[in-house]
């Protein structure tokens, strides 16, 4: 984080003092959209009126002592696959031409409910199937540290808005990795917390049960607050931890046999600042991860191809080519193919679970490579090369399938100044102790963007 940048922490404690309003920091998020939105590509629909009226309204009850908590009067973005009442649901698809949601997914209504501003609804890789946002009706997102890449996906527009200041925090959605990717291609902390844990109602699927919604903020405490609120519970920062004492796994193998110098040397300069901060790292083995990348695919394409089987049929050429083919793929999955992938599930399950073991969580990194050049379908590590959408997954997918809560926090640069994230996996069900972790290990490794 940049010596300008505020938290939503810091903005929410401003305004809570009347130091600032939320009218005028409403008003500097818009300003950034119109200075750099044309360049980026984060939005997809700005809501210029419908933010000042909040900010306004937000202002009034801050004045009159109605003050709800930290999120009260801050702009926030939305991926633009979540439903806002009243405003388009896109999903970066003709497909969904002319949809206005009626209604609030669950997560809208908790936050509008806490007092957040919608500034807009973000850009995303066509139904939140890619990992670089290339594939959308409205063009590419492009990252703000260099424009010939990509900031990730699927939540690609959602990381560059908060990386660009358009807004303080932005809500993603993560199915293989796509609110972790953008989060680590931008130096932003995102978290996936247990599966189920946040209703995603009002969300339009891509694998039901694989999917899940969370925060992508500039803190682990601004996550911490937004975690609290998608929940349904009182905004709450994280509980207070220090480093000394916790103990990780560090999962070596596959994890990290594939994976690019400049990133492996910031995971190990990150793994080498928690051991001398007292810290204790141990080298554990998960057995089947050359298992990990078709047990996804097994269930991830013959779910998205079944929400999406009318369309297909009705529509195929409003959606973009390469997303229509994985859709068209996944309609030749068996269903004993999806059952075995299911039955593989519940071993990797035990696995992760075993890994972790009575330790804190797990340690990897969050994505093998920085940022990835658009247009560049294959990257190559050591001789080897890779499809980009592959590589970026690479490390955060088996989570998706174990559901077990996973957080990417900032440990880095590369030299050409493009951020490197370091993954943290947590036991299922204890996402609060999982930020409470990170938070420890945020304060060693360092602050992003």
């Amino acid at each position: 984080m940049s010596a300008e940048r505020q938290t939503l922490a810091e903005v929410g404690r401003l305004l809570e003092s009347k130091a600032l309003t939320a009218e005028a920091v409403t008003e500097k998020c818009l300003e950034r959209v119109t200075e750099q939105n044309r360049s980026l590509n984060a939005f997809i629909t700005v809501l210029v009126d419908e933010a000042l009226a909040q900010a306004r309204e937000a202002d009034r009850e801050i004045a009159e002592g109605r003050y709800r908590g930290p999120l009260h009067g801050v702009p926030i973005s939305l991926k633009d696959i979540i439903d806002l009442r009243d405003a388009p649901t896109t999903a970066a698809s003709r497909v969904r031409d002319g949809h206005v949601a009626r209604r609030d997914a669950t997560v809208v209504s908790r936050l509008r409910q806490a007092g957040a501003i919608f500034i807009g609804k973000t850009n995303l890789h066509e139904f939140a199937l890619g990992t670089t946002n290339e594939d959308s009706a409205y063009g590419p997102v492009l990252h703000p540290f260099d424009n010939t890449r990509s900031p990730g996906g699927s939540s690609g527009g959602s990381a560059v808005s908060v990386l660009a200041g358009m807004s303080f925090a932005s809500i993603g959605t993560d199915t293989g990795g796509s609110i972790r990717i953008p989060s680590a291609a931008c130096g932003l902390v995102g978290l996936k917390a247990t599966i189920g844990e946040l209703p995603t109602d009002g969300i339009v699927p891509l694998s039901e049960t694989l999917d899940h919604v969370g925060p992508m903020c500039v803190s682990v405490e601004d996550t911490a607050i937004l975690y609290s609120v998608l929940r349904g519970a009182s905004p709450t920062p994280p509980a207070s931890r220090d480093v000394r004492g916790l103990r990780f796994g560090v999962p070596r193998a596959y994890f990290l046999d594939l994976i690019d110098p400049q990133v492996a040397a910031r995971f190990d300069d990150a793994c080498g600042q928690l051991a001398a901060a007292g810290a204790i790292l141990d080298d554990v083995v998960i057995a089947h991860t050359k298992e990990i990348g078709p047990i996804y695919a097994h269930i991830a394409l013959a779910e998205a191809a079944a929400y999406h089987a009318a369309t297909l049929e009705s529509r195929p050429h409003d959606y973009t080519e390469n997303v229509r083919l994985r859709l068209e793929t996944g309609r030749y999955i068996l269903a004993e193919d999806y059952a075995r992938a299911q039955r593989g599930r519940q071993v990797l399950i035990r696995e992760v679970r075993e890994a972790i073991g009575g330790r804190d969580g797990l340690l990897l990194p969050s994505m093998p490579v920085p940022a990835t050049k658009l247009g560049v379908p294959v990257v190559s590590i050591g001789g080897i090369e890779e499809t980009v959408r592959n590589i970026t997954l690479r490390l955060t997918q088996l989570f998706n399938i174990t559901g077990h809560p996973a957080i990417s926090v900032p440990c880095g640069k590369t030299d050409e100044g493009l951020p490197v994230g370091l993954q943290i996996v947590g036991t299922r069900n204890r996402t609060p102790e999982l930020l409470s972790v990170a938070a420890a290990v945020e304060a060693i490794v360092g602050p992003g963007c």
